[in-house]
């Protein structure tokens, strides 16, 4: 699904993109992949393997990187906020 555009947290200066997931955790190149942000599974790993994503601030090299509530990828400039809805 189409990341969202939102406001800075508080405390924060930056804008974010929310990224709403259904469950939780999911491999950060499925993010990549599904979010658009990479044409393939294939490109998102390549996009990962050279070093061009960072998960909460810290460069990210591993493709199968559990993403969980509340997480931030950064890629292209961009910060993403992972949201969990998980209902019941």
């Amino acid at each position: 699904m189409p990341a969202e555009k939102s406001a800075p947290t508080s405390g924060s200066t930056e804008e974010y993109a929310t990224v709403f997931l259904r469950s939780e955790p999911v491999e950060l190149y499925k993010i990549l992949k599904f979010e658009g942000l990479a044409g393939s599974g294939a490109e998102a790993k390549m996009l990962i393997d050279d070093g061009l994503v960072q998960v909460n601030g810290e460069d990210e090299f591993r493709r199968r990187r559990k993403i969980v509530n509340d997480d931030r990828i950064r890629f292209d400039g961009q910060l993403y906020r992972i949201v969990t809805d998980v209902t019941d």
